[in-house]
């Protein structure tokens, strides 16, 4: 995304600007390339903050750098990604500052913003990180070491453009789980797809008649099969009555493809005889097997709350 060209605008008046910092506010880079004119404020983002905060979030620390409401001097720290080292930090920023303090992040959701929502005092501001990536590129494109970091261009972004920002709005509680069961579910099923995949590419190797009789292989028929029947020979000893209850107790009411699978089983004959291929496949589809019924489950049970959640939400609309 290539940043828009800025006009030089010196002297921009205070009362125009969304998030007010300090008049002595120091920067990195010259005011003549970061001064805005012309733009329209936001009403939601019309704060005045006691301090001002960027967060260059990791998996397991986070690069935070401070600015006081009027005072130049920042401060910098970081903090583990622990909830105890959270709460330190937030608390020791409330004692000092009270409240409202501006938090700029390039997150709208994830575990620290998670974590930080819970402060009544925090104003979460969330950046693009390709808007971070271009101002970093822009105004700082040599990579030195002494280079301000992204919790610093953060914040500088917030102070300087602060009409480019909105301040997080969370959605109610029933809509942010449902979004987030929504999205669980979409990974399991991703997972279902990776290992029904290796599944199948397991059985090609010693009993490949199985995905012959089954078309779809992401469902608990085929993991019953296949736990009870892991090999061509096991199947192959199974006797008439035994797999027709088979397919009857799992729903298959058609005496035609019943008829027609137990004869193609009757007919298969063996990819392979040798034991040293047949008993490790046997073990590993086993194991996916488990795997993959334990997925399933679990599907069905996120597929049973989103149901829920989405009734719920429904009817609150009305």
């Amino acid at each position: 995304m290539r940043l828009p060209s800025l006009p030089n605008t010196q002297g921009l008046p205070s009362d125009r600007l969304a998030i007010s910092p300090s008049l002595d506010a120091g920067m990195h880079v010259p005011s003549r390339n970061l001064a805005l004119a012309g733009v329209h404020m936001s009403p939601l983002a019309e704060h005045s903050f006691t301090a001002y905060v960027g967060i260059d979030w990791a998996d397991t620390k986070h690069d935070i750098c401070l600015q006081a409401s009027g005072n130049t001097r920042r401060e910098s720290c970081c903090i583990r990604h622990q909830v105890a080292a959270i709460d330190e930090w937030a608390n020791t920023v409330h004692r000092r500052f009270g409240g409202p303090v501006a938090v700029a992040i390039e997150l709208a959701k994830g575990p620290i913003v998670a974590a930080l929502q819970k402060y009544e005092f925090f104003v979460l501001f969330p950046i693009n990180p390709a808007t971070l990536a271009k101002y970093r590129e822009a105004f700082h494109p040599s990579g030195a070491k002494d280079d301000p970091g992204d919790a610093e261009l953060a914040l500088d972004l917030l102070l300087h453009h602060p009409e480019r920002f909105g301040p997080l709005k969370p959605q109610s509680v029933q809509m942010r789980t449902l979004v987030s069961l929504v999205e669980r579910r979409r990974q399991l099923v991703g997972d279902q797809t990776r290992l029904t995949n290796r599944l199948c590419d397991t059985l090609k190797q010693y009993y490949p008649q199985a995905l012959e009789w089954f078309h779809d292989r992401g469902t608990m028929l085929f993991c019953d099969f296949l736990d009870r029947w892991p090999t061509l020979r096991s199947v192959k000893q199974a006797r008439t009555t035994t797999l027709e209850a088979f397919f009857h107790t799992h729903h298959c009411r058609s005496a035609k493809q019943i008829s027609a699978r137990i004869g193609a089983i009757r007919a298969a004959a063996a990819l392979t005889e040798d034991p040293a291929i047949i008993g490790p496949c046997r073990l590993h589809v086993l194991a996916l097997v488990a795997q993959l019924r334990a997925v399933l489950a679990a599907i069905g049970q996120f597929e049973h709350e989103i149901a829920a959640w989405a009734a719920t939400i429904i009817l609150a609309g009305r």
